[in-house]
């Protein structure tokens, strides 16, 4: 899978960025901070996720001072064809979506179309966040790996919403008459997300751990740590449901289910988020993100475009030197940096200006 061409208008710095003919292999943003680098991985991004991945407001996306709406084009050569994919992001209301000219309204109908993975420096939030980040990292594999079962995700938040409402206005003795309808539905719904997290735990967890071997020189340790436990799921479900019961009575709230899931991630045998160095964190961070590309190519037999936003900013030179070195195995993959010692060999170079790019 590869982005043939993208063009950029009005978004963020870019007043007007058009790139032809972009290459196979490494290409390199290059620029001091603050000159457009990430924004163009962000519109690129767009092409793909038809959202930002570092904001859930489109508002200041659109550039300061321009009158319309900003613009993010371009054109996704795959194994099945060509898809161009065009949104128009006006800051306020819905964003536009055309896919092939014809216009779409859900992102799965994209996402089963064109794949990417993106990798920034809040992605460390992963490894030393809190669980609810890991869970969002969780639920998106999920939408990436199979975009068509995203509806398993919101269903499953509809439920909990639900049920804590129902328990938050409870004002009589004993349960809710209608907890037990709830509790059904909240298995149903639940069992059916484990499942999902832990076939995409599985899938990304092998490619993950290898490359961090190959950077650190130790495994990555990644196992999916379910709240409810394994099979057989809907006994366990009813089962901490039932041990629970007055617990949740007592709080009025959920507290059983997916919604309090972790990924269990360890560094030489020890948890990550405790006893990860920064550095070792980062490649963590980093290899989750290389590993759900490498599921993604899995699963749809061609590789996602990777947009890297300076990936090798903590790693040390020799860490550096080997991330270069896989990265360049893996089909077309944009990286940003600001320091021009990271540049890895062989990669084509763009030069990022004040929101204006130049091949170099």
């Amino acid at each position: 899978m590869r982005l043939a061409w993208v063009e950029l208008k009005d978004f963020r710095n870019h007043r007007q960025t058009r790139l032809e003919d972009l290459p196979e292999g490494l290409v390199t943003l290059v620029g001091p901070n603050g000159e457009g680098k990430t924004n163009l991985l962000e519109g690129i991004a767009f092409l793909f996720f038809l959202a930002s991945p570092r904001t859930s407001s489109t508002e200041p996306i659109v550039r300061r001072g321009s009158d319309g709406p900003a613009y993010a084009r371009g054109e996704v050569l795959t194994g099945a064809g060509k898809v161009l994919v065009e949104v128009e992001i006006p800051g306020q209301g819905a964003n536009v979506v055309q896919v092939n000219r014809t216009r779409v309204r859900r992102k799965r109908d994209l996402r089963r179309q064109v794949r990417a993975a993106f990798f920034g420096p809040d992605d460390l939030v992963v490894v030393m966040g809190d669980p609810s980040k890991r869970r969002d990292f969780m639920d998106e594999a999920i939408r990436s790996l199979w975009p068509l079962k995203e509806s398993a995700i919101t269903a499953y938040d509809r439920v909990v919403r639900q049920r804590n409402r129902l328990l938050k206005e409870w004002e009589g003795r004993g349960a809710p008459k209608d907890l037990e309808t709830w509790d059904a539905q909240l298995a149903d719904a639940g069992c059916a997300l484990i499942r999902l997290r832990r076939k995409a735990v599985e899938a990304l967890a092998p490619p993950a751990s290898r490359e961090y071997e190959y950077l650190a020189g130790y495994a990555l340790g990644c196992e999916y740590a379910p709240n409810v436990g394994d099979e057989p799921l809907e006994e366990r479900f009813s089962e901490r449901l039932a041990a629970r019961r007055t617990d949740e009575l007592v709080r009025r709230t959920t507290l059983v289910g997916p919604h309090r899931d972790d990924l269990s991630l360890a560094v030489r045998e020890l948890g990550a988020r405790s006893f990860a160095s920064h550095g070792e964190g980062w490649a963590a961070a980093l290899c989750l993100r290389l590993g759900l590309a490498s599921a993604i190519a899995e699963e749809v037999g061609e590789g996602p475009v990777l947009l890297l936003d300076d990936p090798f900013s903590a790693l040390d030179p020799a860490r550096r030197a080997r991330s270069a070195d896989r990265l360049r195995e893996r089909g077309q993959t944009f990286i940003s940096v600001a320091d021009q010692t990271h540049i890895p060999d062989s990669a084509s170079v763009l030069d990022v200006a004040a929101g204006s790019v130049t091949e170099r």
